[in-house]
């Protein structure tokens, strides 16, 4: 007895049986065949669901990195500001301190990067689910005759 293709309504065919009429046959061909393609479309969108959470991390680190530079850039300012009011070491902490940030900025910015290109593991194909589907088809066809 052969394998069901599994979502089937259709028993499944038994050799002692007589034989199903075509109507019977194109029938249990066309409802495998729909189920093949609703099944190769919600695979589709979890493939795109784990896409589009891949993107949003890298985002988020993105958006991180964005604000602690901002806050860097006023220290930097700030840095200079004291620098030129006077030449003391107030300054020069300042700045190391800036300086500091944008490293993190940096780094953030690197993880943010990563994440987003391991977005491209996560490729979205269901034509090539389909054509696998439509070749395995016609090899059971081509074996029942």
């Amino acid at each position: 007895m052969p394998n069901d293709l599994g979502g089937s309504s259709l028993p499944p065919v038994d050799e002692n049986e007589s034989p199903r009429s075509i109507g019977e046959m194109v029938a249990g061909v066309t409802e495998r065949f729909s189920r093949l393609i609703r099944d190769e479309i919600e695979l589709a969108k979890v493939q795109a669901q784990a896409k589009v959470s891949k993107l949003a991390g890298g985002a988020v680190f993105f958006a991180i990195a964005g604000i602690l530079a901002l806050y860097a850039l006023g220290i930097l300012f700030l840095a200079a500001v004291y620098g030129l009011a006077n030449a003391v070491p107030l300054w020069l902490s300042a700045l190391i301190v800036g300086v500091v940030i944008l490293l993190i900025c940096g780094i953030l910015a690197l993880l943010g990067m990563r994440a987003m290109k391991a977005s491209n593991e996560h490729v979205i194909d269901p034509k090539s689910g389909i054509v696998n589907d439509i070749e395995a088809a016609k090899k059971g066809l081509n074996k029942n005759e």
